[in-house]
């Protein structure tokens, strides 16, 4: 006796059953999805759309009236003569600083450590643990611990630099370039681990039949790197430098916490000033309009960091 299987039962149904049973899943998958676009509409898309709401305001959430100003914020913003224009500049200069000097560091170190990782030794997980636990550290506790120990005068650091001979009274929080040195260096150690993951996982993604082919050809190790490694991490590195990008951009917690923008305000960065202007100055059209310039600058580099890696491909290819 022939036992049908669930592809015949189902072909056996009558067309308007059939038609009904696809009518529905879309309506099920709308169902599915419904709790998330309902928290990302109430904690994304809405504090958006409010966030430009407010810069088109003189918004003073101390003050009863919060008119309507048009463009004036983002003129402010961007007239020489205004009072929030040097400001706002020097910090959005200090963002760039930071971005630039910490972006290539969190790129390069998090590749290394994953290629170690990935091979095979004693005590490779605990090494894993080890690197990776800086990043489950909160800023508060990174900042705050940083701040004693490059402390110019009760700072463990410079305690350990005297013993070798170097000089110990070196001003890791108020004086640049030490400050950038201190806070691209803390950074570095408190988020590579993340990148490193995700670079890990992208290595163990390779398939090992490009590796054994490049040894059949006799490629060197370098040569293996640059046409087997990096191109098969390319989606990965696409990854990684736009949220390390974006993570450095919007660097806040380090700078406020270890040096609270010195010396002066040069190392102030963007949110660090958006952040003073809008909950302690009252001054929140501002504000937003700093933050929609800010976004406007990340939007364009995200195209340039994009067009890139499309560039390189299109080059492989």
């Amino acid at each position: 006796m022939a036992v049908q299987t669930a592809e015949e039962i189902d072909t056996e149904q009558p067309p308007a059953a059939r038609k009904g049973s696809l009518r529905d899943r879309p309506v099920t998958a709308w169902l599915f999805l419904a709790p998330y676009l309902a928290l990302f509409v109430a904690f994304v898309l809405a504090p958006i759309v409010f966030g430009l709401w407010i810069s088109l305001h003189n918004w003073d959430f101390t003050l009863p009236r919060k008119p309507f100003v048009g463009l004036d914020n983002y003129k402010d913003l961007l007239n020489p003569d205004s009072v929030s224009f040097a400001g706002f500049w020097n910090s959005m200069k200090a963002t760039g600083i930071f971005t630039v000097l910490s972006v290539p560091l969190l790129l390069i170190v998090p590749l290394a450590i994953a290629l170690v990782m990935n091979q095979r030794f004693r005590g490779r997980n605990a090494v894993r643990a080890i690197y990776f636990a800086p990043y489950v550290l909160g800023v508060a506790v990174v900042g705050l611990l940083w701040r004693f120990l490059l402390d110019a005068n009760i700072g463990v650091i410079n305690y350990l630099i005297g013993l070798i001979g170097l000089p110990d009274n070196t001003p890791w929080l108020s004086s640049v370039p030490q400050a950038w040195g201190a806070l691209v260096g803390v950074t570095v150690w408190w988020t590579l681990g993340f990148n490193a993951v995700i670079f890990l996982a992208g290595l163990q993604d390779i398939p090992h039949e490009q590796y054994e082919a490049a040894r059949v050809d006799g490629a060197s190790a370098g040569r293996t790197f640059w046409h087997v490694t990096l191109p098969g991490l390319r989606p990965v590195t696409l990854f990684v430098t736009m949220t390390t990008i974006i993570a450095s951009a919007n660097m806040f917690g380090q700078s406020y916490l270890m040096t609270n923008g010195a010396p002066g305000q040069k190392t102030r960065t963007a949110i660090f000033q958006i952040a003073e202007t809008g909950l302690q100055n009252f001054q929140m059209g501002s504000a937003a309009a700093a933050s929609w310039i800010l976004t406007v600058a990340l939007m364009a580099t995200s195209v340039i960091v994009f067009t890139l890696f499309r560039g390189r491909e299109g080059e492989r290819a």
